[in-house]
């Protein structure tokens, strides 16, 4: 037998307790992030990532080689929101690259890596 005091069905325990502090990438992101990954993969430039879900910020690491630090951070911070833009890629240095509100404008930031030039 189970006491009956402590379980709590869950649409009570989702209306008092705060939203979870760790923030993540939502499905249909994360299918957009991998949809370039793959792009960058089939290119040749990337060759690795890695994901990182924390206290205010998801962030999506994508490397050249594995043992280095990332080339590209593409992250997603909910409490810039209405200020710079949620999403962000951040360079190997850290500089910010490209802000936006749309996930899907952000990223078009590598359509200019994937053109190349044939003769």
């Amino acid at each position: 037998m189970t006491d009956q005091s402590t379980i709590i069905p869950f649409h009570v325990a989702q209306k008092n307790s705060a939203t979870s502090p760790y923030i993540f990438f939502e499905r249909a992101e994360f299918e957009y992030i991998l949809y370039v990954y793959g792009r960058m993969v089939a290119s040749g430039y990337w060759k690795d990532y890695a994901i990182s879900a924390s206290k205010g910020v998801a962030t999506f690491a994508a490397f050249q080689r594995a043992s280095e630090r990332p080339v590209f951070r593409i992250t997603k911070t909910p409490a810039l929101k209405h200020k710079q833009g949620s999403f962000s890629i951040l360079s190997s240095q850290g500089q910010i690259l490209k802000r936006g509100q749309d996930l899907r404008q952000t990223l078009r930031y590598f359509d200019k890596k994937l053109i190349k030039i044939v003769r």
